[in-house]
């Protein structure tokens, strides 16, 4: 039997177990229709998936499908995060028939986008009660970050790779965050979508745990029969375990999605009503936050639930006994079994692969001299300095482990305060939503601290990897989904006002 058919096997069961267990926790939240269907695509899609032998002839049959669920789905984010994550985003290019070398490259990802985000984007700016894009900060700080891009590109490459690029920008940026920020209107909305992130979480998590137990990428195998070819998995160990990557492609992407999802499940854990199952959730992400074994999203799920706490009711008393416990569990770990290697594991306390550290100290050095030869709008060959090039690793690679630091090489400091001012503003009208709420445990200040706790984190975690396979497509999301709660929010304040003024007239 073919290795992919093999995992296959596993995957589904595994995906059985899930959506069985989260069946009723999820009822609790959405109607069961919404469960049913969206599970059930779920299945048919990769059994498309594994039994297409084509990723064509999957792209074809999958957009054919989408087309048809999409006109049937009320919440089309809440679909797009259920399958985000579905099969690895390995890209084939579409040939350009003599014209051009090719059109541009196709990928899981981007097929979600044109066939679902794109006409939704359409619907959504044809309806009188959408925000117009330009209308907010993040919405002006993000068009310009994308044409500074797009015009900085017309240095380096080509016209037609120019126009390319742009494309890219389009569908994998702007289209992700506009349908984020103007699709949800109401908390039943975000529920919706943040639970359908969390259940493709949940689906991840499991998978990762049988990777990690098995030694055994279960998607590897589906990339090589489907046609495509990507370099960025690959089987990689921390301490003589496998580091789990599941469809993301890297074991630190991996952790990085499954901390979103913790972050999110933040909030939604108040809607289910048995204890257990919410118990069994926080346990699943909590075993595929550490099957990576990859620390920057360790902590980033940290600072997650440090900020969720801290915004919360007793904040004071309720960190120190988290600090006091995590305190007290260092010396248990040290006498129990197995205790010093997972010790060995931890960021700043264990002395497994500190080389680690010493690269990224060298990264930030080198790349300050290089930044600093072309501050302003970065340069686009600077893996050919002298400074970079010494950064090569024993793979013959030059990892740039931080997306802050890539920016600033690429695009200058322009471009990356553009990047950061966009996420500032965004922090910002998160903390300002979050005192329209007097009282701290009202479902829509919940809301607005798991957001900003999440967006938060995000920003730490990528100091610590670059915008590589998932990661960007995420924090994309996260941003319009926190943009579209700061426009509930003053939609409702505006309500208020009116009311309260029609009130006073009437008197």
């Amino acid at each position: 039997m073919p290795e992919h058919f093999r995992a296959l096997i596993v995957i589904l069961f595994v995906a059985s177990v899930v959506f069985v267990m989260a069946r009723k926790p999820a009822l609790d939240i959405i109607p069961a229709a919404d469960f049913k269907r969206r599970r059930n695509l779920w299945f048919g899609l990769t059994l498309l998936a594994f039994f297409s032998y084509s990723f064509w002839l999957y792209a074809a049959a999958s957009a054919v499908i989408l087309y048809v669920v999409r006109r049937r789905e009320h919440n089309v984010l809440a679909l797009f995060f259920i399958l985000l994550f579905l099969i690895p985003p390995a890209s084939v290019e579409i040939p350009g028939f003599g014209v051009v070398n090719y059109l541009f490259e196709m990928n899981h990802i981007r097929l979600l986008s044109l066939c679902l985000l794109l006409p939704t984007a359409l619907a959504l700016s044809r309806q009188g009660d959408t925000l117009a894009f330009g209308r907010t900060l993040p919405d002006k700080l993000l068009a310009a970050s994308l044409i500074l891009m797009g015009l900085l590109y017309l240095r380096e490459t080509t016209l037609t790779d120019t126009l390319r690029q742009s494309f890219y920008l389009y569908t994998d940026v702007f289209l992700p965050y506009y349908v984020a920020s103007r699709g949800l209107k109401q908390i039943s909305d975000f529920k919706d979508a943040l639970l359908a992130f969390v259940l493709a979480a949940f689906l991840l998590s499991l998978i990762a745990v049988a990777e990690f137990s098995r030694h055994w990428l279960l998607y590897n195998a589906l990339t090589d029969a489907m046609g495509t070819q990507w370099g960025m998995s690959g089987y990689l160990s921390r301490g003589g375990s496998l580091r789990a990557s599941a469809t993301t492609g890297q074991a630190i992407a991996l952790g990085y999605v499954i901390s979103v999802a913790i972050g999110l499940f933040l909030f939604l854990s108040s809607y289910v009503r048995s204890r257990l199952q919410c118990l069994l959730g926080a346990l699943l992400l909590a075993a595929g936050l550490i099957v990576p074994l990859s620390r920057g999203p360790w902590i980033g799920a940290v600072i997650i639930v440090g900020v969720f706490i801290a915004t919360g009711r007793n904040a004071v008393k309720r960190l120190s006994l988290l600090a006091m416990a995590g305190i007290l569990a260092l010396p248990l770990l040290s006498v129990m079994p197995g205790g010093e290697k997972v010790l060995d594991l931890l960021p700043f306390i264990g002395n497994l692969e500190k080389e680690n550290i010493t690269y990224r100290e060298r990264l930030l050095d080198n790349s300050w001299i290089v930044i600093q030869r072309n501050p302003l709008f970065g340069s686009f060959d600077f893996r050919n300095t002298p400074e970079m090039q010494s950064m090569i690793q024993g793979e013959g690679i030059i990892d740039i482990v931080n997306t802050y630091i890539n920016l600033a090489l690429r695009v200058g400091l322009v471009g990356l305060t553009l990047f950061v001012g966009f996420f500032v503003s965004i922090l910002f009208g998160l903390r300002k939503a979050l005192r329209a709420f007097p009282d701290r445990n009202e479902e829509g200040r919940l809301l607005g601290r798991a957001l900003l706790a999440t967006l938060l984190g995000i920003l730490v975690i990528i100091f610590t990897v670059s915008s590589i396979t998932v990661i960007p497509v995420v924090y994309w999301s996260i941003a319009g989904v926190s943009v579209a709660y700061i426009q509930m929010v003053r939609r409702a304040r505006q309500a208020e006002a009116g009311s309260a003024f029609a009130s006073l007239q009437s008197r």
